[in-house]
């Protein structure tokens, strides 16, 4: 039996994560933790989790800040929801991340109040990376986007296999499609690899995502409004001149120059809260896509930079995340991630094929009214 997510419902879910956001604000640190914990780890400075795993003796035989089960279950849920909604996964997660208390970067340590090292100090680099719980938080949201590959892998298999025979010569147009999925991913891919660091460092905040997230809504309604402005005009020329109806552009038809332009804006999506499908999207309008064909696109392209990218952190960052969370919290945050995007990737053709993008940037603007109000007003 096949399910079938019902829009109203899924609507209703996506609308929920503003609340949900600014109640985790004020919830308390750590799930399940005691009163006792929280004290100690209040005067270490340190998650409560982190405080009595300070206590055995043999910390590195055991991760050392057991992600609680809900709280894995909680970033599965915003990263399968919000990866392919133009809404910003990214920008999600890392609000996520601060409401849950992953964000401390504080340097951890053993049970012996050694330092634990990331990077270890050396003559390049005297002061070292310390390992902190932020740096795993951090990268455990990029990892779990394999959840969301496998998703579309499943959803797309018949595009993949396309794909794939084009490789091998046996079909024109799933050639041409795998080219311009490559000719998208590369602008992409090299300012991403050239500039992580950059963006990791200086913009993964909040005030960088409610920047994100107000003017990603700004470009979506203007693009949504020029598209219907195109699509009237269209029909006006069909009412003044009738011909036989014209065929609806599919992805494999772009040429190399627009499959590229889309590529250059995806790299806009590398600011927090911009949303990488959602600038896809929005390129798709432009080179003559339909709302549910640019999506389409969309989801094809993000298998390669959302492989890149957890490819790229988990080689850089995956042994720390592992180290403090263990492999059980990675592998139930992919499975969850996994059955929430193929949901939301439903959910998100249906509402684009009837409404467009408007729906998602009013909810960006509640999202990012709602975040302002919690932190910086109350």
């Amino acid at each position: 039996m096949h399910l079938r997510p019902r829009p109203l419902c899924a609507l209703s879910c996506l609308l929920g994560l503003p609340l949900l956001l600014a109640t985790l604000a004020t919830t308390a640190p750590s799930h399940g933790a005691t009163n006792e914990a929280s004290t100690e780890a209040a005067n270490a400075g340190q998650p409560p989790s982190l405080a009595r795993e300070s206590r055995d003796p043999q910390p590195h035989r055991q991760p050392l800040a057991r992600l609680a089960p809900l709280d894995a279950i909680i970033l599965g849920l915003v990263e399968g929801v919000t990866e392919f909604l133009p809404v910003s996964s990214t920008g999600h997660l890392i609000l996520t991340n601060q409401f849950l208390r992953l964000d401390s970067g504080q340097p951890l340590s053993d049970a012996a109040g050694q330092p634990l090292w990331h990077k270890a100090p050396s003559p390049e680099n005297p002061s070292g990376e310390p390992l902190t719980l932020k740096l795993a938080a951090d990268t455990y949201t990029v990892v779990i986007q394999i959840g969301a590959i496998l998703a579309v892998l499943s959803l797309y298999w018949s595009r993949c296999v396309l794909m794939l025979r084009g490789l091998m010569g046996r079909d024109r147009a799933g050639l041409l499609l795998l080219r311009n999925l490559v000719l998208a991913f590369v602008p992409v891919a090299l300012v991403g690899l050239a500039a992580s660091d950059l963006i990791e460092h200086y913009l993964f905040s909040v005030a960088t995502v409610l920047i994100g997230l107000v003017g990603g809504a700004v470009l979506m309604l203007w693009a949504e409004r020029w598209r219907r402005a195109q699509v009237a005009k269209h029909a006006t020329a069909v009412q003044s001149a009738p011909a036989a109806p014209r065929a609806e552009k599919e992805p494999a038809q772009l040429s190399p120059r627009e499959a590229l332009k889309i590529g250059l804006i995806q790299c806009f999506a590398l600011w927090p809260g911009a949303s990488r499908s959602m600038l896809t999207i929005v390129g798709g309008y432009w080179a003559g896509l339909s709302p549910a064909k640019a999506a389409e696109f969309s989801f094809l392209v993000g298998l390669p930079v959302l492989a890149g990218a957890a490819i790229l952190k988990g080689w850089r960052s995956g042994p720390a995340m592992i180290e403090v969370f263990g492999w059980s919290s990675v592998l139930l945050g992919v499975a969850v991630a996994a059955a929430s995007a193929a949901l939301a990737v439903k959910f998100l053709i249906k509402i684009l094929t009837r409404h467009g993008l408007s729906a998602f940037a009013l909810y960006r603007l509640l999202l990012a009214t709602t975040i302002a109000l919690t932190l910086y007003f109350q």
